[in-house]
């Protein structure tokens, strides 16, 4: 039975091998996962259709895969069949004095020399992968490797090579040309960009290059909310099982902005502008692999206590690299908390393709005049809210702001709001 890379999502067509979690020669359950694969927003660990032993995989860790490709062959029932020998079998020849003078120097092995059953070329998952893609023949690859086996430098190698010479074995390595070193005696560390934040990084720069991002900022008094949340936090405790924190008042000031300013819960689709007439409010995370912006569905129609449990529950399953594409997918407009990590001020980045995204900051004791006569010492948290010039205009991206700023100093009134 061949193990093929399932359907992802409407959007997502390739994924990343992350890790195999059964080598070949392990026995497989029904339905017992044998591979996980990172894709450009979740993880994924798919599944065997049936029981039986994994006899080979076709995909390194770290290979780029596509929807419907067959990464793996499980046999069904009994052992699985011995697979083809790992290395290859040498007969000493008849003539010493020269199988010596080889053990003496090191001679690349022609990838011609097989062992495999189907007399091809030994070489790892990766190295046939590339091969494929180059659409290189593996019998003229040239390796180093003692025992025979083509590697994916050698592959990578013989690419940039000229490949009339890629049929005379090399005495020695060809290595590509080295990267710009560091200085002398620095240290430094490479570290491989994971497929979701090389896509992190790619959207952002997208956003930036497609929309004409502008900020604008304002600054709320905390208190009258810092003070509700210590009336009511017992009790809202005790019949929630749940704390009251900021990110609810924020949510549901939010979407109360929105109504008034639907423009800014909207996208574009070509020369077409889309109103949302629905609030799906997301909600940036830090996880792992890096920032994710899981979604509070129907906000607008659930109390404090149910967003935030929402939101913890969310947390909790981006922290275990647990939430599925449901849980990420249709948003229309997104709360970043950078006060979380001791940020005073930020621009945040537009979550395409949403037209407008609130930042939240530190809340710091500040001095504020009161009138004329009085300063006073309070709670203040600057915000931003970034936006897409080319429907949103200024007037209603500082509307919405103010509006956002005069709910929560007077958090009572979110109760009749939103």
């Amino acid at each position: 039975m061949e193990i093929k890379v399932p359907e992802l999502a409407e959007s997502i067509t390739e994924g990343t091998v992350a890790s195999w979690l059964k080598q070949p020669g392990d026995h497989v359950e029904k339905g017992e996962a044998i591979v996980e694969l990172e894709t450009d927003k979740v993880n994924i660990e798919v599944p065997s259709d049936e029981a039986g032993t994994l006899t080979e995989v076709m995909a390194a860790e770290g290979d780029t895969v596509r929807v419907g490709e067959t990464i793996a062959v499980i046999s069904a029932g009994g052992e699985a069949p011995k697979p083809a020998a790992a290395e290859p079998v040498q007969e000493t020849p008849k003539e010493t004095p020269k199988a010596e003078e080889k053990a003496e120097q090191p001679v690349a092995v022609a990838a011609t020399e097989s062992t495999s059953v189907a007399d091809r070329p030994i070489a790892s998952p990766a190295a046939r992968k590339l091969a494929r893609e180059k659409g290189i023949d593996l019998a003229q690859v040239a390796t180093q490797d003692p025992l025979g086996r083509i590697r994916v430098q050698d592959v990578a190698t013989f690419e940039v090579a000229p490949r009339e010479q890629a049929k005379l074995a090399p005495t020695k390595p060809a290595t590509p040309a080295p990267a710009p070193a560091a200085a002398p005696g620095k240290p430094e560390e490479r570290i491989k960009m994971s497929r979701r934040r090389k896509t992190i990084a790619n959207r952002l720069v997208e956003v930036q290059q497609t929309a004409a991002m502008l900020t604008t900022f304002n600054e709320i008094d905390m208190s009258a909310v810092m003070a509700l949340r210590k009336r009511r936090q017992e009790k809202f405790v005790k019949e929630n099982e749940v704390k009251l924190g900021f990110m609810s008042f924020f949510t549901k000031a939010a979407v109360a902005a929105l109504k008034k300013m639907p423009y800014l819960n909207a996208e574009i689709q070509g020369d077409e502008i889309v109103l949302k007439k629905f609030y799906d409010i997301g909600i940036a995370v830090s996880a792992p692999d890096g920032l994710v912006v899981p979604v509070v569905r129907d906000a607008d129609k659930k109390n404090f206590a149910e967003i935030e449990k929402d939101i913890i529950q969310l947390a909790v399953k981006a922290r275990d690299n647990k939430l599925g594409l449901s849980d990420l997918t249709g948003g229309t407009f997104t709360i970043t908390n950078g006060g979380t990590f001791g940020s005073l001020m930020s621009t945040p980045i537009l979550n395409g393709p949403q037209v407008a995204i609130l930042g939240m900051h530190a809340i710091n004791l500040r001095p504020v005049a009161i009138d004329a006569e009085r300063m006073e010492n309070r709670p203040m948290m600057y915000v931003a809210l970034s936006y897409d010039h080319r429907i949103v205009d200024g007037k209603e991206a500082v509307t919405f702001l103010k509006h956002i700023k005069d709910l929560l100093e007077d958090p009572e009134s979110l109760i009749f709001e939103a």
